[in-house]
């Protein structure tokens, strides 16, 4: 499981389309008209998009679960079963928090394997805290409301310049 695909690809997606919709409506309109409110209004829906992916969809849930399971096979594999991992909470982060009786040697190698895992951020003995996976889902769905503008402008560029031809 990567966290590209599992988690983050729907949301670029989600923001592609909603960028592109955007776009293709907000290109259309006169050139009198001002074009920030339909941006805007396109901001706010990838926002919403994201929102709603991470929380009533699930996504976050999903992407929680696999990580903590494949977090747990490792130490089962490892025979570690006194240590207990899980990603860190309140706000939900990629970041794992190991918790439990081990030496040096078993606390760095832990920390080595654990980061090794697809969708870790970082792996820590402590309570630290790292970028909540919200606010990468929004940047990520902003990411794709840009490239969905980007692809709708070229698009009207392209109906523009033919425009111009009458064959």
């Amino acid at each position: 499981m990567n966290a590209f695909w599992a988690y983050f690809w729907p949301l670029f997606g989600a923001g592609l389309v909603i960028g592109a919709v955007t776009g293709t409506f907000t290109y259309r309109l006169k050139p009198s008209t001002s074009w920030i409110r339909p941006i805007l209004i396109g901001i706010a829906a990838s926002v919403v998009a994201a929102g709603l992916w991470h929380g009533p969809l699930g996504g976050a849930d999903r992407f929680a679960t696999r990580i903590n399971r494949a977090a747990n096979a490792v130490l089962v594999r490892y025979e570690m079963t006194q240590v207990q991992a899980h990603l860190h909470r309140g706000p939900l982060t990629r970041q794992i928090l190991l918790a439990g009786p081990a030496d040096d040697f078993q606390r760095s190698e832990l920390v080595r394997y654990m980061n090794q895992l697809p969708g870790v951020e970082q792996t820590t003995w402590g309570a630290d805290g790292g970028i909540p996976l919200i606010v990468e889902a929004i940047a990520v769905c902003l990411v794709g409301f840009g490239v969905g503008l980007l692809l709708a402008y070229l698009v009207a560029l392209h109906r523009r310049y033919n425009a111009q031809w009458s064959w």
